[in-house]
């Protein structure tokens, strides 16, 4: 009886021996997986795809979005420009919030949560990051000084030069209320001051749109 026990220990160590051997002799095949679909999504994944798919051209589940497809949240105002550039934007865009203590006393927060670092709290171009690496203009003087608004909104969204895009931080909303404390800026009044409809730089008033992130 202990000589049969003693043969089934061993003939049990050499099976698992074997399958713990198979199993890791092949790093490109990760074995069966039981009950795949608890793994894979039923719909189609772009990112994981069992086999061929014989509705979409190459047989991938990825495309191309259809032309004017806009990704939930990230309604863009560039599929109304006739040219994506900032120029294009600055003559073709228009500040559609109304010109506003909130919405200048907000664009001052959000302001200085995201530019004053590089362009100072003054619009001076001396914040702590312009100060050290140089070159960041100034809102009020030369060219930047009267600078549209469309045109800073593009910058915001996508960069320019050494300015990195700042799109995914900042809705398109929250963009066009630092641009309205920016063009207050490029006066060189650095207090949000007292916003009334007959000021300059009302831009809303004057293109009568209700559209929030377009412009248009």
């Amino acid at each position: 009886m202990k000589r049969l026990t003693n043969i089934g220990l061993k003939a049990s160590a050499i099976l698992f021996s074997s399958a713990l051997l198979l199993a890791c002799s092949n790093e490109q095949d990760p074995g069966l997986e039981y009950a795949p679909d608890m793994y894979h999504s039923v719909p189609l994944d772009p990112y994981s795809q069992l086999a061929p798919n014989q509705y979409n051209p190459g047989g991938l589940n990825m495309r191309v979005p259809a032309t004017g497809t806009v990704a939930r949240g990230k309604m863009g105002y560039n599929l109304y420009l006739s040219q994506d550039t900032a120029e294009v934007a600055g003559v073709e865009l228009k500040n559609p919030l109304p010109y506003n203590q909130e919405n200048l006393e907000e664009g001052k927060v959000l302001y200085a949560r995201f530019c004053s670092p590089c362009h100072g709290e003054q619009g001076d171009g001396q914040g702590l990051v312009g100060a050290k690496f140089k070159g960041v203009p100034s809102y009020s003087a030369g060219r930047v000084a009267s600078l549209p608004a469309g045109h800073i909104f593009h910058v915001i969204t996508n960069g320019r030069g050494r300015m990195r895009p700042h799109g995914s931080q900042v809705n398109p909303t929250e963009r066009w209320k630092i641009v309205m404390y920016v063009q207050q800026l490029q006066t060189g009044q650095a207090d949000a001051g007292t916003a009334t409809e007959s000021e300059a730089g009302q831009e809303a008033a004057e293109t009568g749109t209700d559209n929030p992130v377009t412009g248009n």
